[in-house]
Order: C-alpha cells, then sequence, then structure tokens
C-alpha cells in the first residue's frame, strides 16, 4: 500500500529553514518584538497578517503597515513574551491557544523618516492554528487588518515603489508591496525580504 507524501508547504518550508539556522541578533539599547503570523489557504497559498497602523502625531510609523508588536515592557519575560502580549494586545489574538511557534528571523535595527534609531526589532514567525479568527483591535494602534498573499509578495509580482519626501534629501522611491490595495515598505518591507530570502536565498 502506497502512502501519500504530504505537500511542501511554504510553511513546512519556512519552519525547515528556520529550524536550520541561528538568527541573526543585534544587541540593543532597547528592544521591540513582533509577530509574523502566516495563515495557509492552501497547498500552494499562504497569507501573513498585517496590520494598519492609526495615524497618530506621536507614531513615526503611523498609517504604515505593519506586524504586530511593540517594545518590551517591564512586566515581559523576554521578545517572544512581549510579541504574544503584543498580539494580545493590539488585535486580540491569543498566539499561545491560536498558533505555533516556526521560528524567529534575524533582528532588524529600526528606521524611522530614514535615520536609524537605537531600536532593534525581534521578529517571530507564527503559523495560525485556528481556522477563521475575530479579531478585537486596539484602535487607539490598529486601524485595520489584512491577510496579504505571501507568495505573490515573493515571486515579484506585487513588487512596486513608493516616493517617500525626506527633509534632508526630498523624494526617493522605496521599494514597496502592492497587496489589498495597501502599499508595504519600510520596516515591513525589509522584514519580509529578510523572511523571504531564508527559504528563497536569491530573492
Amino acid at each position: 500500500m502506497s502512502s501519500k507524501a504530504s505537500p511542501d508547504t511554504t510553511i513546512s518550508r519556512i519552519e525547515r529553514a528556520l529550524s536550520s539556522r541561528a538568527p541573526g541578533r543585534l544587541e540593543a539599547e532597547s528592544r521591540a518584538a513582533v509577530c509574523m503570523v502566516l495563515r495557509a489557504e492552501g497547498p500552494e497559498s499562504t497569507s501573513v497578517l498585517l496590520i494598519e497602523r492609526t495615524r497618530r502625531p506621536d507614531d513615526p510609523w503611523a498609517g504604515q503597515m505593519a506586524f504586530p508588536g511593540g517594545r518590551l515592557d517591564p512586566g515581559d519575560e523576554d521578545a517572544l513574551s512581549a510579541a504574544f502580549r503584543e498580539a494580545r494586545e493590539e488585535v486580540g489574538l491569543d498566539l499561545s491557544r491560536a498558533a505555533r511557534l516556526l521560528g524567529r528571523c534575524d533582528d532588524l535595527r529600526a528606521i524611522a523618516r530614514g535615520r536609524p534609531m537605537p531600536l532593534v526589532i525581534s521578529p517571530f514567525v507564527f503559523e495560525l492554528m485556528a481556522g477563521d479568527v475575530s479579531f478585537d483591535l486596539q484602535h487607539e494602534e490598529v486601524a485595520g487588518v489584512l491577510w496579504a498573499p505571501f507568495e505573490e509578495m515573493v515571486s515579484g509580482r506585487v513588487d512596486g515603489t513608493y516616493a517617500v519626501s525626506r527633509p534632508d534629501v526630498g523624494t526617493v522611491n522605496l521599494p514597496c508591496y502592492h497587496v489589498g490595495g495597501k502599499v508595504v515598505w519600510g520596516l515591513t518591507y525589509l522584514m519580509l525580504r529578510n523572511l523571504f530570502r531564508v527559504i528563497e536565498p536569491g530573492v
């Protein structure tokens, strides 16, 4: 009797790749953690959860597409516990029940308005195990959510550029993804690229 092999899905490839390497880690004066939550839509279709940050004058990334996450609080045991807490607070998602941890991506130095900050971001990758989930958005920080097509971004089919005005250099065109009527650029774009390179080194 022959058994049918399980499909080699995007999520299984990501899990293997993350488990076979040590994530790049950076020393930090302060640290933040984000959750890259993946959802299987089919054997060859995956989406990743993005949030749209509420427009606020005190937020250097206001209005941008991002991952759930934020700075570590004094009560957080480590970066991973901060990632769990931020997902609960920002979108009402209990990852300890609804998802499983696939691994950790390379740390990334934060950039705001074109300038590096004394803040390092640690991204954690999860697979959503629950089916449909409902969100409870913290509207002071999150204006909306989007399940973005993962494979389309990896393939380059939704590549584009986004014009950003910088006080010191004027307008610069930055790489981005166009998904669901939204523009994904900046730190979120860089974190996605880092994850794509884990499974597609030539990307």
